[in-house]
């Protein structure tokens, strides 16, 4: 074959691969878009009055847990990782401006099926955070779910660790000490 007879194969190979590059980048736009509105839908739920829209803020504290942060009107929803049982788990945590918990959510978990893993589903779990201000222990204010003391430490851990971003708390204080 002659090297003539390769430059319309290899033209149309390019431009196929000019078309796929564009096209990869244009979804990849919209997929991102489509990743940001599910996530403010999902934060807007966590805050009193629905906020429409949040900034996401820089966090250069000393919590390593604080993932992200993202501000509302009203208030905040944090990004944090803890560490579970069976590792890192993922939670956003819902907290008005005056330090009250007013929403969370378990967004990823590797821990033990019908143990751990209820942290993410178990309704009576999750709402006894609801309307905390930082300094909740397992225990004492949060029944641990059975069989899943570690678990239900972490979570309480990361709720501690939003309130005390949003109020001010010092970090090495009780409200965000690890009891396990």
């Amino acid at each position: 074959m002659k090297a003539k007879d390769l430059i319309a194969p290899i033209a149309a190979l390019l431009a196929a691969a000019g078309i796929l590059l564009g096209v990869s980048a244009l979804l990849g736009e919209t997929a991102q878009r489509g990743e940001e509105a599910a996530r403010n839908e999902i934060m807007s739920y966590m805050l009193p009055g629905r906020p429409a829209s949040f900034t996401e803020e820089a966090y250069d504290g000393e919590d390593e847990s604080i993932r992200r942060v993202f501000k509302a009107e009203d208030g905040y929803v944090l990004e944090l990782e803890t560490n579970g049982y069976a590792g890192p788990m993922v939670l956003w945590v819902g907290v008005t401006n005056e330090g009250r918990v007013s929403g969370l959510t378990v967004r990823d978990h590797r821990e033990t099926f019908g143990l751990g893993r209820r942290a993410q589903t178990e309704a009576p779990f999750l709402l006894q955070f609801i309307g905390t201000s930082g300094e909740a222990a397992v225990g004492e204010d949060i029944d641990a779910l059975t069989g899943a003391t570690v678990t239900s430490k972490a979570v309480t851990r990361a709720v501690n660790s939003a309130v005390a971003f949003v109020t001010g708390a010092d970090i090495s204080s009780s409200a965000t000490e690890w009891e396990g």
